[in-house]
């Protein structure tokens, strides 16, 4: 080994400095390669992940658990972390209407757009900046596409959303 760890004269620091050698590729431990038990284990989750993907490391461990295998949620956790395993959960339930909100008639059902100026329509938007947001609310015509007006704004006032529709008009 080039270096000796209980030289009497020179420090590790200095050995270190007379080779060129990093002090931290010194210290450096290689990661240590997973147990036989852990591996089993893996072995184990990653069948029942094929199973059942929607599992998490509750599910999962409840699982092992009763296949007789005594293991901790939290090894579980982190072995389906080192496996790159994730449960699949559904999503947020955004576009469900609540049955106490009332439902207003769409009233462009049945309308033809065969001319500009008889659909119009607006948003706001915000634009993410290096130093906060900027808004910007637009007025748009649906039968040609064409921007009838636009403004820009650093806060969400009425005030500029006003002035755009006063723009438009």
């Amino acid at each position: 080994m080039l270096i000796e760890p209980h030289h009497p004269q020179l420090s590790i620091v200095r050995q270190c400095e007379l080779i060129g050698l990093n002090r931290s590729s010194y210290y450096h431990s290689p990661c240590a390669v997973e147990s036989e038990e852990n591996l089993s284990y893996m072995r184990l989750i990653d069948e029942q992940y094929l199973r059942t993907p929607f599992y998490g490391s509750r599910q999962m461990t409840r699982c092992l658990a009763e296949q007789g295998y005594v293991v901790n949620r939290k090894r579980v956790q982190r072995l389906m972390r080192t496996m790159g395993l994730q449960a699949t959960v559904p999503g947020p339930h955004t576009s469900r209407a609540h049955p106490a909100h009332k439902v207003y008639p769409y009233l462009l059902k049945d309308l033809q757009l065969d001319h500009a100026n008889l659909v119009w329509s607006t948003d706001i938007t915000y634009i993410p900046m290096h130093a906060g947001f900027m808004y910007l609310a637009a007025v748009i015509d649906w039968y040609s596409r064409y921007v009838i007006a636009w403004e820009l704004s650093n806060t969400l006032d009425h005030l500029f959303c006003v002035c755009m529709l006063e723009e438009a008009l």
